[in-house]
């Protein structure tokens, strides 16, 4: 006979041999204020810290703000642990909240970022890699002092008993107290509330844990409310357009986490692209902006060509630029040093900068370890990559994806070699608010530096290639960075809120005389437009422009060379 197996530590049931030194049993509704207060006040650390910063809120009155406003936090994660204050139930609950509460904190706290569906996205696609990255003491520490401490007292407390309609009356009580006081502590200071929530809108992402069940919910709901469908064709009219002359050879760099404002050649104080600065034929665009502050949300609206707004008004997956490229006939290669493409290349040939191209020599000794490759690796066996390509679409024309791993933090110090990094000391830790500012970005414009030499390095490659080519490079970043600005590091904030560093990306285009002349676009003229504004819909357009793949969804306002052409 199979005997029932029960958790008395989880359950709040007393063992029956307890001795009568035993902790004195606990109410379950006490147990929940208890847990209230615990992650209310403490686990919300980096949201009172955040609110004590603000200027507006340095007045007494500003202080009864946010006293109210810590009650009214309390308050209501105590409503809501009321209704779940039930023996078998609130230990499981306060147990999952405070493993929860407790590594946020640390995030909110140590890189000044917020949960909401993006960020939640970020974290469940996030690899063993990245996520060794984001591993250290003093997460280490904000678990145990958050969530091991209270969960030790909590899980070897027994619980009261009580008749299952008493229970839900003091149950239903309680929460009814509990949004009472909520409510009295948001109307006593409603104007500052509103004034504050309508000028600092992140403060909403930062109410732990209820951040995380809202971003939660809000991806169920998204989920369940109307399954994806099969995936949706786009662009069924692509056609190659036969051009006189020689193949286009498009080598389009997807860059990582490089923000704009670091690159020298767009007037960055530091000398971070010296070697672009010396290549001919290169033009850098000042003022793009990316779709999304994250890999997740950039990468698959920058190669749709929807454009950002129709891309994020869709419900069902589709097709994108690169099944476009191949169903008019062009080869097309998806060259990856990254954690993946986000689906973006799931039906176009893949392959791994960390493996070497078939007859190509051996990866140097040091551009990969540890599961992780320096962006130098994606150039190595071009040449054999190039010729492993189906010659029939090769002579249609050639686009070649390289995704970077690029500036991706928070170990940037991991993402240049130690004998390239000319900007010194650098932070060689993931905890960067322990480092001094000038140490993160110093690590941070080595990653560009690096990257740098990769890109010039393609630009020489793709040189050796115009006897068989009319080849071309086109460099642009998923989004951007934020290196301690007000104390918000990383990347992932809500597009709408998100600091200017997050959103404007480099976009780079290096385009030889022979090619802008098969292009018809005029010469010097593109010089002339690289202060216009632009978005991550550039990209699409301006690959099929250039690839000569017509469609109906192509937009010619959208593609750079365009203008200049004729």
């Amino acid at each position: 006979m199979r005997l029932p197996v029960t958790l008395p530590f989880l359950s709040g049931a007393r063992h029956p041999t307890a001795s009568a030194a035993s902790p004195k049993p606990t109410s379950p509704l006490t147990l929940a204020w208890l847990g209230a207060l615990w992650l209310g006040l403490l686990c919300n650390w980096p949201l009172w810290q955040r609110l004590h910063q603000l200027p507006e809120l340095a007045s007494p009155q500003g202080k009864l703000f946010l006293a109210a406003f810590a009650v009214m936090v309390t308050a209501l994660l105590g409503m809501l642990l009321s209704l779940l204050a039930w023996r078998r139930c609130i230990k499981p609950v306060l147990l999952v909240l405070m493993l929860t509460a407790a590594p946020l904190a640390h995030f909110m706290g140590s890189y000044g970022i917020v949960m909401d569906g993006g960020m939640l996205t970020n974290l469940l696609q996030t690899d063993v890699n990245e996520a060794r990255d984001l591993l250290g003491p003093r997460l280490l520490l904000s678990l145990l002092l958050l969530a091991g401490l209270p969960l030790i007292w909590m899980l070897g407390r027994p619980l009261t008993a009580a008749p299952f309609w008493r229970r839900a009356g003091l149950n239903l009580l309680a929460a009814a107290l509990g949004l009472a006081l909520a409510l009295l502590a948001a109307s006593l200071t409603f104007g500052d509330l509103v004034s504050t929530m309508r000028s600092h809108k992140s403060l909403r992402y930062m109410v732990n844990p209820l951040n995380a069940l809202y971003a939660v919910g809000h991806g169920l709901h998204a989920q369940t409310g109307s399954p994806p469908g099969p995936l949706q064709p786009l662009g069924e009219d692509a056609r190659w357009l036969q051009r006189p002359g020689k193949p286009p050879l498009l080598l389009l760099v997807v860059g990582e986490t490089a923000r704009s404002a670091n690159f020298s050649l767009n007037g960055y104080a530091r000398p971070t692209n010296p070697l672009l600065a010396r290549q001919s034929d290169l033009l850098s665009f000042r003022d793009v902006s990316a779709c999304g502050t994250s890999t997740a949300a950039s990468l698959p609206c920058m190669f749709s060509p929807l454009g950002r707004d129709a891309f994020l008004a869709q419900k069902q997956p589709q097709e994108n630029l690169l099944d476009m490229l191949q169903r008019a006939g062009l080869a097309v290669l998806w060259l990856d040093n990254q954690a993946g493409c986000k689906e973006v290349c799931n039906r176009v040939p893949t392959l791994f900068a960390e493996t070497a191209a078939p007859g190509a020599a051996p990866l140097p000794e040091g551009l990969c370890r540890d599961g992780e490759c320096l962006d130098g690796a994606l150039l190595h066996g071009l040449d054999q990559r190039l010729a492993e390509l189906d010659p029939a679409r090769a002579a249609k024309g050639v686009v070649l994806v390289m995704h970077q791993m690029g500036s991706h933090g928070p170990a940037y110090y991991k993402r240049s070699p130690a004998e390239l990094k000319p900007f010194q000391p650098e932070c060689r830790s993931t905890a960067l608010q322990q480092c001094p500012r000038e140490q993160v970005v110093n690590g941070y414009d080595n990653t560009i530096a690096y990257t740098d030499r990769v890109l010039s390095g393609a630009i020489d490659w793709l040189r050796t290639r115009q006897h068989d080519y009319a080849p071309a490079m086109l460099y642009v970043s998923d989004h951007g960075e934020s290196l301690g600005e007000n104390n918000v590091y990383l990347h992932g904030m809500p597009y709408a809120m998100a600091p200017h560093e997050q959103t404007h990306v480099p976009a780079i285009l290096w385009l030889p005389p022979e090619t802008a002349a098969a292009q018809g676009v005029k010469p010097g003229c593109l010089a002339g437009r690289l202060d216009q504004p632009l978005t991550h819909d550039l990209l699409a357009h301006t690959v099929m422009g250039y690839s000569g793949v017509t469609s109906k969804l192509y937009r010619p306002e959208w593609d750079l060379l365009q203008p200049c052409r004729g």
